[in-house]
Formats: C-alpha cells, structure tokens, sequence
C-alpha cells in the first residue's frame, strides 16, 4: 500500500492513504461522469497503459466532438477543447484520484482508480432491460397494424360485395374483427 508522510507541528508524522486505494462513492462518479469531456478522456485513457501527452489526448476528444479525425481538426477546434482540458477537467480528474496529471510537463496518466468508472463509459446495450421491452412494444405495434389493415380489407370487401365477403353478414364480420383484435390483445397480456 502506497502512503504518503505528513510532517505535523510536533515532528510526529502521520499516513494518509493515496486516493487511488479508496473506492468513489456513486455520488462521485456520476459528478466526475456528468461532464462529456472528461468521460471522453477517461475513454482515450482506457487504452492506454503508459503515461500520454496531454495535447493527444486533447486532439482526439476534439476529434470525437467534431465527429472528424485528428489530422483534420482545426486550430481553434483543438484550443476549444485544449484549455478546459488543462485549466478544469484534468486537474478534477486528478484531484479525484482517476489520472495523474503533471500539468508544468502536460503528461497524463491513468490511476486504478479509473477501472471504477469503465463501466458507465461504455455501457453494454444488450444489458438494457429498455431495449428488449422496447423490441417487444413495436412487435406488437406490427400485429395491431396487421389486424387492422385485414379488419380494413374484410370491410372493404363487404361493401364490394366480393364473393367470399358478401357471405357474411355485417354483424359476423363485425364480431370476426372483434374477434381478432380480443385474441390479440389477451396474447399480449398473457406474455407479460
């Protein structure tokens, strides 16, 4: 376990623990997340084993931004994300223990610390309860659209009077697309 030693007034010391051995509240990650510059740095920094340069990380978050590679980013484009970077965002992340920020030499370094916030970086689409409900509500949209356009067809063929139509009368085909539409619905529920 990495400390570090404080001098107190008496010339006794004490230890205090480096933030990287700490684990962050889930009050502190979404403050340090709600920022998309910084979940942007965190995500170069998952790459990354070896300390970087400061201005790369800054290129390619302005990259990312502008939705356009490194090498086509303007100078402006680059300085608009460079000094929030340098004045605000790296040294927070610093502060909290997530990189190692050597401003006066412009390095950055990922902490352990870091691995707590992966998770909600790039969360897995897959594992989203939402999606799969979603999939299911527009397959059932399909079926009702599907009812009523033969509910539409078989009343539409009834005043043609087309032969397989004029058959029925109009409160059999009535109580046919009713029908239908009961045993839809009851499918519906009885999948939830």
């Amino acid at each position: 376990m990495s400390t570090k030693q404080i001098g107190a007034a008496d010339g006794d010391s004490q230890t205090e623990t480096d933030a990287d051995e700490c684990e962050l509240s889930t009050d502190q990650i979404f403050h340090i997340l709600q920022n998309e510059r910084r979940r942007n740095v965190l995500r170069y920094l998952q790459d990354t084993e070896d300390p970087v340069r400061m201005r790369d990380v800054a290129e390619q978050v302005a990259a990312w931004e502008h939705d356009t590679t490194v090498e086509a980013l303007s100078s402006d484009q680059r300085q608009r994300v460079y000094i929030p970077l340098y004045q605000s965002h790296l040294p927070k992340l610093d502060k909290a223990g997530i990189i190692e920020y050597q401003k006066s030499r412009g390095i950055v370094e990922r902490k352990p610390l870091a691995d707590q916030l992966d998770p909600y970086l790039d969360p897995d689409v897959n594992d989203d309860p939402s999606t799969d409900d979603e999939r299911q509500h527009h397959e059932w949209d399909d079926y009702y659209i599907g009812a009523a356009g033969t509910g539409a067809i078989m009343l539409l063929g009834a005043v043609l009077e087309l032969p397989i139509f004029s058959i029925m009368s109009g409160i059999g085909l009535s109580a046919l697309i009713l029908l239908m539409f009961t045993l839809l619905t009851a499918g519906r529920h009885a999948r939830k």
